[in-house]
């Protein structure tokens, strides 16, 4: 399993990469699988605003393609002295791949700045157990 310390470098890694030209406001995503394995994704802007893609949803998609399908834990870095968590389209995101107790780290430069489980962040969620039960 990847330490906290091994996730951060990764998002603070990715996070130099994104492509922010409109909003100037880059996000670098890292997770964590059951078997150790480190994936990360960056925001990457549009010109046409809606479709840009979050740091989150990219850290997903790669993890995804490599044959995974469990997320043990998460680090979100942004800019500035506010939070960034995640928004609420990857809050879903994230459900679908976390058990409720996940571990999402909120960090910025300068480290973890506060740690949230994902039923914190997405209390009384819908995710693929509710679909199982019908």
């Amino acid at each position: 399993m990847p330490s906290l310390d091994a996730l951060f470098e990764a998002a603070k890694a990715i996070q130099d990469k994104a492509y922010a030209p409109y909003s100037r406001f880059k996000v670098g995503a890292a997770i964590a699988t059951p078997d150790g394995r480190v994936f990360t994704g960056c925001n990457v802007e549009n010109a046409a605003y809606p479709v840009g893609s979050c740091a989150e949803a990219g850290a997903i998609s790669a993890m995804v393609a490599a044959g995974e399908s469990r997320i043990t834990q998460i680090v979100v870095m942004g800019e500035g002295e506010a939070l960034v968590t995640p928004c609420g389209g990857c809050r879903q995101r994230i459900r679908e791949f976390a058990a409720p107790d996940t571990p999402i780290h909120i960090a910025g430069p300068e480290g973890i700045r506060k740690s949230f489980t994902l039923d914190e962040l997405l209390p009384f969620s819908f995710g693929p157990d509710n679909l199982a039960a019908r």
